[in-house]
């Protein structure tokens, strides 16, 4: 397990660590209210599509202890209230989602054993998706290091590690474990623009880690291809759709495309809750768009001049033709993706 921890229940409270002042503070906070884990998830205090699912998770068993409900209907009716806000968050991560549905799931099989009941299975369940998490990182992780040689460069863009799941990571899972079953490994980290995820938060993971890295802007990852070895780029991802197509984090398209210029192979790590099978293309995926002071501004340090029209999308799709293997807890799909995909979803 990593020395630190992105969420965990203790004792009827939600502990987040705080990403947005990493890597010059780490502070925990700590979460009484479904409400205000929302607005954790929103203002990103917590972020990544696994960590963002038990976020929700652990929203939804705040919501369920705090309900002061007399009966199951005014229960099950405050926890579709609660599900509605954390969901209404950030709309691009499936996982969000995913989670919630899956927790009403459980509430709907246990009407029947009462109020009481029905609060001890939302718990049991959200932390069963958090405890599920790890198992399935760590498969992934296994899975992915059959692509990573022994001295590979590897590409990577955002965070996709520890901090972006409950432990261990998704696409800096497979580089952790490459790294911890004796591999020599360098990866090349994208600063990652706006919220400089890359920069602030995998090289400060990775630096826990001892593995080498080297940051650089989000623009360089074509002249780095042309000019260096790069083995392979790893990324994560928040929704995955039937054919293939792969919402991420901005500026992973940019990352693909520079891949397949320079005959990179491109590969997605996501678990099988990210594979979103009744949307069909990346087309009819909704892209987040956030405040416009994450661009126009570093911290507190204006960056563009005053009334700056800004566009700022948190995600992009990055079409299938481009990726050349997903890699999930269940094994590695590859094109056609509308087959392997539905086959490792079941």
């Amino acid at each position: 397990m990593s020395a630190y921890f992105t969420i965990r229940w203790s004792d009827g409270i939600v502990r987040m660590l705080d990403q947005r002042l990493l890597p010059q503070q780490e502070i925990y906070r700590d979460y009484f209210n479904y409400v205000d884990v929302a607005e954790a998830i929103r203002t990103m205090v917590i972020r990544g599509a696994p960590a963002i699912g038990a976020a929700a998770g652990f929203g939804m068993a705040l919501a369920a202890k705090h309900s002061k409900s007399g009966s199951v209907d005014e229960l099950v009716s405050d926890l579709h209230k609660a599900a509605q806000i954390l969901g209404a968050a950030r709309p691009t991560a499936v996982n969000l989602a995913w989670a919630l549905k899956r927790m009403m799931k459980r509430v709907e099989t246990t009407i029947g054993e009462g109020v009481s009941g029905v609060k001890e299975a939302v718990l049991a369940e959200a932390i069963e998706i958090a405890d599920e998490d790890v198992r399935t990182n760590k498969k992934m992780a296994e899975y992915g290091n059959s692509l990573v040689s022994d001295g590979a460069n590897i590409y990577h863009h955002c965070n996709t590690g520890a901090l972006a799941t409950v432990d261990y990571g998704t696409a800096l899972g497979v580089i952790r474990y490459a790294h911890e079953s004796g591999k020599k490994v360098h990866i090349y980290v994208d600063e990652t623009r706006p919220r400089l995820q890359g920069a602030r938060l995998t090289a400060w993971e990775l630096g826990k880690l001892g593995i080498p890295y080297t940051v650089v802007v989000d623009g360089a990852s074509g002249h780095i291809m042309r000019t260096r070895k790069i083995d392979l780029c790893l990324v994560g991802c928040d929704r995955i759709a039937a054919n293939g197509d792969v919402a991420n984090k901005i500026g992973t398209y940019n990352l693909a495309l520079a891949a397949n210029a320079h005959g990179v192979p491109f590969y997605s790590v996501g678990p099988i809750s990210t594979v979103d099978l009744d949307t069909v293309t990346g087309d009819a995926i909704p892209i987040e768009e956030r405040e416009p002071g994450e661009v126009t501004h570093i911290g507190e340090c204006a960056i563009t001049p005053e009334g700056a029209k800004v566009a700022n999308p948190a995600f992009d799709v990055t079409p299938n033709r481009y990726i050349a293997g997903i890699v999930t807890e269940r094994g590695i799909a590859r094109q056609p993706f509308t087959q392997s995909l539905a086959a490792l979803v079941g």
